[in-house]
């Protein structure tokens, strides 16, 4: 059972509202007065339009005695609603496809909230910064293998670069593992996260969840035993999450870390995403990584893919 951060979690609110009418010295008063970066402009209690800060600033630099103009002549609009259940995926998109920075949230036909990018990327950063990145055509492919001090039988693992020994944009690695009731009760104790929702059955059975689920933490070091397998040494340096889903004891996952962009000669911003047994996503993030080269004690292996 999915539990995705909705728009209701970061909207602003309340929301703070205008008349057509009214004019453009009123409404940088009331920004000014409430220290806020927009209004809706409401007319019969229906959103038609947005004045932000930015638009003032337009109209000073070019209307004549800018502040008796009324705010229908600048605002934005038409207005772009969302519902406040919605979720802030959704949110985004279709703010990318409008090209737009705010949403107006309305319930019945009331306007119940506004959502920004700047609300969006401080709650779920990695959302506004995702891509896809896919090889060309004429690029060589090698799959790797980064030497670990052991692996396990049920552990299933790859790694697709393109390069041979350096970690380049584009590449792909993926570590996929059951997560067992040994590991829950092993997490527990070597964490002292000791939650009853991972431990104890009755108690989990009256949560929202109906029973145990692994520790989220836990999921999210599938990420890291991924990086683990990319060329070379990879050194944490941030990591952003979202957990969008519960994963069950004894459920089978998979992360799947990308290489997105390339910061400097060995940093990089990478996808770290986890999928439960169900293909569906659990855990949604981005990481940016230090890559040092492997010791010489250290082997990789490469194989050219056809």
């Amino acid at each position: 059972m999915p539990f995705p951060i909705r728009v209701a979690d970061v909207m602003q609110r309340p929301v703070y509202t205008i008349t057509p009418e009214q004019t453009a010295a009123t409404a940088a008063a009331r920004c000014d007065e409430e220290d806020i970066g927009s209004l809706v402009v409401v007319d019969d209690g229906e959103p038609v339009g947005i004045v932000t800060n930015a638009d003032l600033v337009r109209l000073l630099g070019s209307a004549t005695d800018p502040g008796t103009r009324p705010v229908e002549e600048f605002m934005s609009a038409p207005v772009v609603t969302v519902a406040p259940d919605a979720t802030v995926g959704e949110a985004v998109e279709r703010m990318r496809e409008n090209d737009i920075a705010r949403l107006v949230a309305v319930d019945d036909a009331t306007v119940v909230g506004i959502l920004s990018t700047d609300d969006v990327a401080r709650v779920v950063p990695q959302i506004l910064h995702r891509s896809e990145i896919e090889p060309s055509d004429g690029d060589t492919r090698y799959r790797v293998r980064q030497e670990t001090a052991y692996e396990n039988e049920d552990w299933d693992v790859e790694c697709v670069t393109s390069g041979e020994e350096a970690v380049t944009v584009g590449d792909r690695v993926t570590f996929e593992k059951t997560l067992s009731e040994e590991d829950v009760r092993t997490f527990a104790a070597a964490s002292g996260d000791t939650n009853r929702l991972h431990l104890d059955d009755e108690y989990a059975a009256e949560t929202r969840f109906g029973r145990r689920i692994v520790h989220g933490t836990l999921v999210g070091g599938l990420i890291s035993a991924a990086l683990a397998r990319l060329p070379g040494v990879s050194i944490y340096v941030s990591q952003d999450l979202s957990f969008l889903a519960p994963v069950e004891v004894g459920e089978r996952a998979r992360a799947v870390c990308e290489v997105v962009g390339e910061l400097d000669s060995n940093k990089y911003t990478l996808t770290t995403d986890v999928f439960g047994a169900d293909g569906e996503p659990v855990i949604e993030g981005q990481a940016v990584v230090l890559v040092d080269a492997t010791p010489e004690t250290g082997r990789v292996e490469v194989e050219a893919l056809a």
